[in-house]
């Protein structure tokens, strides 16, 4: 992983983190409509999806097909005026968080995922293996951790509209 990713990766947690650390149950719980997630169930979205990053690696190495080079533009994710629904695997629970829980869940997606490509020998691996994305199809592994950043920076914006309703 490019050192460029993993500040990414960080930099946007580190928001994340800051945008919830200071935040009351009622308020990381709140839903302002019944279309909106709460900002705990954001986070939990995100937790999800991490999670499931991990595991299409996993599984994409062994099991994915070679890559055609064609590249994904991922920043598409970027555009909050085109919906994405989630797919069933990474929606987020109805039930009520406490800030502690999301924040270890947080943690634990993130150490999941640096033990999972620090374990390669070969980081080439992942762009050489694409599997099929929920939003944007086939797409190569290495894209699939290139998008997790924007991917939060999509629903921290969401957190910061909910905050704001």
């Amino acid at each position: 992983m490019s050192n460029l990713i993993r500040n990414s990766l960080e930099q946007t947690r580190e928001e994340l983190l800051q945008e919830i650390t200071s935040l009351t149950f009622e308020e990381l719980n709140r839903k302002p409509n019944m279309e909106t997630w709460s900002v705990a169930q954001n986070c939990h979205h995100l937790y999800l999806t991490e999670i499931a990053t991990v595991r299409a690696i996993k599984w994409g190495l062994k099991e994915g097909k070679e890559s055609d080079d064609r590249r994904k533009n991922i920043q598409l994710i970027l555009d909050r005026t085109v919906k994405y629904p989630a797919p069933s695997v990474v929606e987020p629970s109805e039930e009520s968080l406490e800030l502690e829980q999301l924040k270890e869940m947080l943690a634990d997606s993130r150490k999941q995922l640096l033990e999972t490509v620090n374990s390669l020998e070969d980081l080439s691996e992942l762009t050489r293996k694409v599997v099929k994305h929920p939003a944007f199809g086939t797409m190569a592994l290495d894209q699939w951790v290139e998008l997790l950043p924007l991917h939060e920076q999509r629903h921290l914006s969401q957190i910061r509209e909910t905050l704001k309703e």
